[in-house]
């Protein structure tokens, strides 16, 4: 699909958001997350991420019913994988019924995992 096309098809799903997407971009909008950047239905090569932090290489996917059984998603999730991006995944009742959660692992995810130097830094006790 053309590059225009995926613009006016993530412009379309910005325009129908589901409850779920309303609740997690309330929570992902304007930096609130870490003071990071993150866009909702952004196209990334041929497909369109829910969410993405560009920066962090993150995109975060909300899956209903009908993404149960999607012979799609491994291939989706592969070619993200190989572009870089780390891709997590929620049910939509748990980010309805437990965002709290869903945001502490989005959260952790952003977060720079230590180096063995601080971590040996930490143990020695600097």
């Amino acid at each position: 699909m053309r590059k225009q096309n995926k613009t006016n098809t993530a412009r379309a799903l910005r325009g129908r958001m589901t409850d779920t997407e309303r609740r997690m971009w309330y929570l992902l909008r304007d930096r609130r997350l870490m003071g990071c950047k993150f866009r909702r239905q952004h196209p990334v090569g041929p497909y369109v991420a829910d969410f993405v932090c560009l920066e962090h290489r993150l995109v975060v996917e909300l899956d209903g019913g009908q993404h149960a059984d999607d012979p799609h998603q491994p291939a989706r999730d592969a070619f993200l994988v190989a572009k870089g991006y780390r891709v997590l995944r929620f049910w939509n009742n748990e980010a309805l019924k437990d965002s709290a959660a869903v945001r502490e692992a989005i959260a952790r995810a952003l977060s720079p995992e230590p180096s063995p130097r601080r971590l040996r830094g930490q143990a020695e006790g600097c």
